[in-house]
């Protein structure tokens, strides 16, 4: 296949997507507790229910559970019931003082403004650390860990798992190779909040559950009456308010639905357009319903402006949460599918389909797809679900009714074309659809995921850095979180990257760094 100037420029450098040493730039960690391949990684958890018990349960198939950590028994039960010999803390600090000569690794699924200061305390002790999504709650976090991980030359891993799923890495490949021409403007959007936002008041005080330690879990944050919400309003709360679901849309705990969905959907635009090392022109929120004095809106609009970047135009990225349904975008052909296209029901009998494309080692097909006859089950799998002709044809022609998930996924538009993503980057395919049938998928240039958990525990045994190391999560989480603040503003907000100063909103540039409460010790980098 003749390959163009962007696919030469874009596919030899890869700026942004995959540096010289691989995806990062960290030095080999031979010299920091190597370990053979062959050899069980001895594995902590920082938050253990719910997101992190998954994520242990993901680790444990192949390395070992040694301490478990979790501020309230009840949430992780299940995972405490699973690893009955792993030590059980409610208090990180004391996990890593007492069973630190034992552990090489850490998983931190807390709640977001717990993230940097626990993934902080982990390496300066020199543990590897896996921190789920978001990363961090502000940019000046954000850049900590950064440097924190250079300085204790640690393996790193954001836990945004579209980072190492096919369908991203085939996004960045045809746009690169120039299929639909230069790249003006994304859509992404999302059917979160899932959980209350643009709440106007914060229900009475109740007694503190006994399988809670409510000063622990409110950590660096201001201290408050612990409130389940349950006393007045049983039916509308459930029983919780703050915790353990509703944190994200909190300001003081979480990141709302842009720092819930936006390292997922907007990681494919990220990686294609190299959007980390754009300058980010300027961010607004253009709308919000549900405004509220200490949570996120109910549903946004937000506009990011980027800079050029080497022969990539100025780029607009509008993202959408709380829809209902998917948003309409001038150019769609009327009836697309965007995004997560529908699913037929799984006839008797039959597995989830699963493409593997060049990840999975397996002969390609003619769109560079292999061993998936059916969009048969609506899931995810790392390193994801890729895009295939016949099993399209077969979704048209299914006599039974499809299902079309909640709104999620992503839109490319160029001035040759149209490109369209799922939530994780997955089934990327460009639009119209039609166009698939004789569509060859560009050469592979990327570097394949073997997944994302196990992309981080390679890494921890000195192998490549991990696809979505600190490296690179990072500057992504920065221009992300700059939006996130603009939710709380009116009008533009103009950002410096080089003084990491917001320069025409004081208030606003007064979010860039966190407010941690005394007695809770964050060691600086200097940066």
């Amino acid at each position: 296949m003749k390959l163009s100037r962007r696919h030469f420029l874009y596919g030899s450098m890869l700026a942004g997507a995959l540096p010289a040493a691989g995806f990062g730039s960290m030095p080999s960690l031979k010299s920091l507790g190597y370990k053979s391949p062959n050899e069980k990684l001895n594995l902590a958890a920082i938050g253990s229910g719910g997101q992190g018990g998954s994520n242990v349960r993901s680790a444990a198939t192949s390395e070992n559970i040694v301490a478990l950590c979790d501020v309230d028994d009840s949430r992780a039960a299940e995972t405490y019931k699973r690893f009955p010999d792993a030590p059980r803390f409610r208090d990180f600090r004391q996990m890593l003082d007492k069973e630190g000569k034992n552990i090489d690794a850490v998983i931190v699924a807390t709640p977001d403004h717990m993230h940097a200061i626990a993934a902080m305390w982990c390496m300066e002790r020199g543990k590897h650390v896996y921190v789920q999504k978001p990363l961090v709650r502000s940019v000046w976090e954000a850049r900590q860990l950064r440097a924190a991980a250079m300085k204790y030359q640690v393996a790193t891993q954001m836990g945004n798992q579209g980072y190492s799923n096919e369908g991203t890495r085939q996004c960045a490949e045809i746009i690169w190779n120039g299929d639909i021409g230069s790249v003006t403007e994304v859509h992404a959007w999302s059917d979160r909040p899932l959980w209350p936002q643009g709440l106007t008041e914060i229900p009475p005080e109740d007694p503190v559950p006994p399988t809670l330690d409510w000063d622990l879990w409110l950590g660096i944050a201001e201290k408050r009456p612990y409130t389940a919400g349950g006393k007045t309003e049983p039916d509308r709360w459930g029983g919780f308010f703050y915790q353990p679901f509703n944190w994200r849309g909190f300001y003081d705990f979480g990141c709302g639905a842009l720092g819930d969905m936006a390292c997922h959907i907007l990681g494919a635009p990220n990686m294609a357009l190299h959007l980390s090392y754009r300058k980010l022109v300027g961010v607004e929120c253009i709308k919000k319903e549900g405004v509220s004095p200490f949570m996120f809106p109910r549903a946004s609009t937000i506009r990011f402006d980027f800079a050029p970047y080497r022969d990539m135009p100025a780029l607009k990225v509008f993202w959408y949460d709380g829809l209902k349904e998917t948003p309409k975008i001038s150019g769609v052909p009327e009836g697309e599918w965007l995004g997560d296209p529908p699913t037929a029901p799984r006839a008797a009998g039959q597995s989830a389909g699963r493409g593997t494309g060049a990840a999975g080692g397996a002969a390609a097909g003619r769109s560079g797809t292999t061993g998936m006859s059916r969009f048969s089950a609506y899931e995810f799998r790392s390193p994801g679900r890729v895009f295939d002709w016949e099993s399209f044809q077969a979704l048209k022609q299914a006599t039974a009714p499809l299902r079309f998930p909640e709104p999620d996924g992503s839109l490319f538009i160029g001035d040759k074309g149209m490109l369209t993503t799922g939530t994780y980057g997955e089934i990327t395919r460009l639009i119209p659809i039609e166009k698939m049938e004789t569509y060859q998928m560009p050469q592979p240039l990327l570097t394949r995921s073997p997944g994302h958990m196990r992309d981080f525990v390679r890494a921890c045994k000195g192998g490549d850095p991990a696809c979505s190391n600190f490296e690179l999560a990072a500057p992504f989480v920065e221009w992300m979180l700059l939006g996130v603040i603009a939710l709380r503003f009116e009008g533009k907000l103009e950002y410096d990257p080089e003084k990491m100063k917001i320069t025409n909103n004081s208030g606003a540039n007064e979010l860039l760094k966190p407010f941690i409460r005394k007695g809770w010790d964050f060691h600086p980098v200097k940066l």
